[in-house]
């Protein structure tokens, strides 16, 4: 059997790898498990390798690295492909394929490809609900969707913030989520500027202020702001594409993308680009001149 792993999501895939080598080695021992990095041996080796039967195991496995590595893989795949004994399973693993090249066009026609890929803001939540009731815990949907808001999309962060909280209680709530999590830097630029835009200019500074007896520093509070401004810009003047086109071509999350086009539903494109001109002035004064920068900043924010 050869089987290939691929795909951005590496915290699924290496759920997935760990899976499968554990039900081997529960099965047929470690004797039989090798792992192989493609960029450091040889073709006539590795066919050797995966022609050779079983020593002291009744089979054999062997996961191979990056096969994209090693160019002689990509020119003699068929041969690879059709060396592997009856009694070896080959375990291909590639976190990003060039599509163009023979070698994925070869195993996805002769291998069993499964693809990893990332979860959006939709599934997310769905797989922490999901994940809480498999280990024996409770986690509502619109709890892990407040979950994913405040600590982002990172699939890995959000399986180690689980962690903790089915430690701390085995029943997740909002109110264990704000004690246990810190909401990460963008995600409070974003309330930010979403309290600044609906005019609750109290909330706007009260998260500013709040960022700062964290002791974050006006110029970093800056630089997430002009940050999210490039993002404002960019989701503004291409909104025809829609989200999964704008992340697509301008590389950005489809959940930053989302969030962003709520925000700007109601600002017009003249209007974000004025905004982008004074955040802008204002990163430049601040660089320049001896000026407050919590007073600037948050008159930015109580005119916007």
């Amino acid at each position: 059997m050869t089987l290939v792993l691929t795909g951005t999501n590496g915290f699924a895939l290496k759920a997935e790898l760990r899976k499968i080598t554990t039900k081997f080695v529960v099965d047929y021992g470690d004797f039989g498990l090798e792992r192989i990095e493609a960029g450091e041996i040889e073709l006539g080796r590795l066919l050797e390798n995966v022609a050779s039967l079983p020593f002291l195991a009744p089979r054999r496995m062997i996961i191979l690295s990056d096969p994209s590595a090693n160019k002689s893989i990509n020119e003699h795949i068929d041969d690879l492909l059709s060396a592997v004994a009856d009694t070896t399973d080959l375990i291909m693993v590639e976190a990003k394929f060039d599509k163009r090249l023979s070698l994925y066009k070869t195993l996805k026609k002769k291998a069993s490809v499964k693809e990893f890929a990332e979860l959006d803001e939709r599934a997310l939540p769905k797989w922490l609900n999901e994940e809480a009731k498999t280990r024996g815990g409770g986690l509502t949907l619109a709890d892990a969707t407040y979950l994913v808001q405040r600590v982002g999309t990172n699939q890995m962060a959000l399986h180690n913030e689980l962690d903790k909280l089915l430690i701390y209680q085995p029943v997740i709530t909002r109110a264990t989520i704000d004690l246990l999590t810190e909401q990460q830097p963008q995600s409070t630029v974003f309330d930010l500027l979403e309290a600044a835009f609906s005019g609750k200019t109290k909330k706007a500074l009260e998260i500013y202020q709040e960022q700062r007896k964290q002791q974050v520093e006006p110029q970093a509070i800056m630089g997430m702001l002009a940050w999210q401004m490039h993002i404002l810009a960019v989701v503004k003047a291409n909104e025809k594409l829609g989200p999964d086109g704008i992340a697509s071509a301008a590389k950005l999350n489809p959940f930053v993308v989302r969030k962003t086009m709520y925000l700007t539903s109601s600002q017009s494109l003249r209007d974000i680009k004025d905004l982008v001109k004074r955040v802008l002035d204002l990163d430049i004064r601040l660089k320049s001149e001896a000026i407050d920068a919590d007073d600037a900043i948050q008159h930015l924010l109580l005119t916007i």
